[in-house]
């Protein structure tokens, strides 16, 4: 099973809360793939996942999930998006 980052912000957005595992500076490049929105929409609809591939390598990883604002607050999205990282990444 692969090791689940531990959450290290979670903030209140626009349209979002935004939980952040990773911070984006170890990052080349940061997208929001289409595969990733399904499997986070199995868990809370309308939700999104930011993956970033790491500098120096090949693997792509979760940077941060956002969690739709109308469907949880502060801590249902953190549970939310730990469950969502952990789909992804185990």
């Amino acid at each position: 099973m692969a090791d689940i980052p531990d959450v290290q912000a979670v903030e209140t957005e626009d349209e979002y809360i935004h939980v952040r595992f990773r911070d984006p500076d170890q990052f080349d490049t940061i997208r929001t793939p289409d595969w990733a929105a399904n499997v986070a929409n199995s868990v809370s609809e309308g939700s999104e996942v930011r993956t970033g591939k790491e500098k120096d390598g090949d693997e792509w990883k979760v940077e941060s999930v956002l969690i739709d604002r109308d469907n949880a607050d502060e801590d249902q999205a953190r549970e939310q998006a730990k469950q969502i990282v952990e789909k992804i990444e185990s």
